[in-house]
């Protein structure tokens, strides 16, 4: 093989499953990309990929070298910056994605001295709750809640989110407080809804070192965790949201937190992003800001 070029062209289709969608991230025609594929497979002797007119996929023997080629290109990468990390400057676009809440909430109003801070970076943030697809969309890097499902992610945990009871201190003045769970079918609770299948997120407690989970739902069920606050606030009934979200109305009075010997250990957050990625000097700045903008955060 006289180049690392045609490994990299063919490590860029395995990821974005798309000749054009490579073709983008590396600059050339989706036609160059394709031939440079085939002249790979001719040398190598192997069928790399499936081709169809909708998707591109490994065939066996490509997912094996794919798996190769990501360590072989990684390590490229490194000792290429290496010779240069002391003078690096982050620059360039970055493409971040992150759920709604916590991004509005916690890392938004950071963003400001991150890019004053970062004058040669052009920051693209996207605020959206759906899955989405490093590889196949160019995203440098995604804030991620939960468990982690995308083998082919490079992860960084970032903190815990803790989720907890609240409600607005005039709907407990009218309706009582609820001193333990099984009381919450008595209240109007307001849950998150799953537009896509109309199932609701499930409230998590803890009790005697258990977690258990109960589907609570009331008159009054939404997708998004700041309108789910905002009825709260209302005295619409309970929500359970995470610690970001309720932290400001709780400090001003406008929430209390109940149910609190009842709290469990919320879901995971990471920083995710694609291997071969992982020294480079803007996706590392970023991550390096998240870590110390949630160490310094209420996340009690």
């Amino acid at each position: 093989m006289d180049n690392l070029n045609a490994i990299q062209v063919f490590a860029r289709v395995a990821e974005s499953r798309s000749f054009t969608a490579a073709a983008t991230r590396l600059g050339l025609t989706p036609s160059a990309v394709s031939k440079s594929v085939s002249r790979l497979e001719a040398e190598l002797g192997i069928r790399l990929l499936h081709r169809s007119t909708r998707l591109v996929t490994l065939t066996n023997e490509g997912a094996n070298f794919f798996d190769r080629c990501r360590h072989i290109l990684a390590e490229v990468d490194d000792a290429e910056r290496a010779l240069t990390s002391s003078t690096l400057t982050p620059q360039g676009k970055l493409r971040v994605q992150m759920p709604v809440g916590f991004g509005r909430r916690v890392v938004a109003p950071a963003l400001l001295g991150f890019t004053q801070r970062n004058p040669a970076l052009v920051l693209d943030v996207e605020l959206s709750d759906r899955a989405v697809d490093l590889a196949y969309e160019g995203i440098d890097l995604a804030i991620h809640i939960g468990p982690l499902t995308d083998t082919r992610l490079v992860a960084r945990h970032l903190c815990n989110l803790s989720f907890a009871a609240y409600a607005s201190p005039d709907y407990l003045a009218r309706h009582g407080e609820p001193m333990e769970p099984s009381e919450l079918e008595q209240h109007n609770c307001l849950a998150y809804v799953f537009p896509m299948t109309g199932n609701y997120r499930a409230w998590q407690f803890r009790s005697e070192g258990r977690t258990y989970s109960k589907v609570i739902s009331g008159n009054l069920n939404l997708n998004n965790a700041e309108s789910l606050l905002e009825a709260a606030v209302a005295g619409a009934g309970i929500t359970m949201i995470s610690n970001f979200i309720a932290s400001d109305a709780l400090r001003a009075g406008l929430l209390r937190r109940i149910l609190t010997e009842y709290v469990a250990k919320g879901p995971e957050v990471h920083a995710v992003y694609l291997p071969g990625r992982h020294m480079s000097a803007k996706v590392r700045t970023f991550i390096d800001f998240l870590l110390e903008l949630v160490s310094s955060f209420d996340q009690s």
